[in-house]
């Protein structure tokens, strides 16, 4: 059988959940993401990877890659939304990460270092400064402090906590939320960022 997201092939390599349906996987992401969205994406690939690195999706070389180890329809179109951002970075990262955006991010992750060692969770502070993905810092927020944890610590800092692990994330974050929970959360939260997500929906 085969499926489409607008006129993009998804292969069904794996197994999936028995509560996943395919065709209403593709109809719900074309109900939820406009196909301007999705230039950059050529294919959909659900199976086992091991290049995720236990990571449940990811974009690369034109293609987004799904884990099959989902559990429900939603946690695949929260992925796709995801890794549907981080297509776009290739085209409007100048546009995205200018020092607007970049300077939200970081009085952010200020507040956060204070939070955080309020609680006494303590890392080098020069990693709150450093807006790329670092494997250290996001250990620290994922295993040191725990989500769960740094939910309940930053509500209405970011609009989800796996935003603080890296300005792209941050952004990948509030497309997801964007799309998946309120726009106006969004803005209220993040009006910068909010700013970008609509300067790029409408071209």
């Amino acid at each position: 059988m085969e499926y489409y997201i607008y006129n993009i092939p998804v292969f069904l390599l794996s197994d999936v959940s028995d509560s996943i349906d395919l065709p209403t996987f593709c109809a719900q992401v074309e109900d939820i993401v406009p196909a301007s969205l999705l230039g950059a994406i050529e294919a959909v690939y659900i199976g086992t990877f091991k290049e995720l690195n236990n990571k449940n999706a990811a974009y690369a070389h034109g293609a987004v890659y799904i884990s099959a180890d989902e559990p429900t329809s939603f946690d695949m179109i929260e992925n796709f939304v995801h890794e549907v951002a981080h297509s776009l970075e290739p085209q409007h990262g100048f546009q995205i990460y200018d020092d607007e955006l970049i300077n939200e991010f970081l009085g952010k992750r200020r507040r956060l270092r204070s939070i955080l060692e309020a609680e006494g969770f303590y890392i080098n502070p020069l990693l709150y400064d450093y807006t790329e993905y670092n494997q250290k810092f996001d250990n620290f927020l994922a295993n040191e402090v725990g989500y769960p944890t740094l939910l309940n610590l930053t509500g209405g800092l970011f609009v989800s906590p796996y935003g603080a692990t890296s300005v792209q994330e941050y952004f990948a974050n509030g497309v997801e939320k964007f799309y998946l929970d309120s726009p106006q959360k969004v803005q209220q939260i993040s009006p910068v960022l909010y700013e970008k997500i609509e300067e790029i929906i409408d071209g």
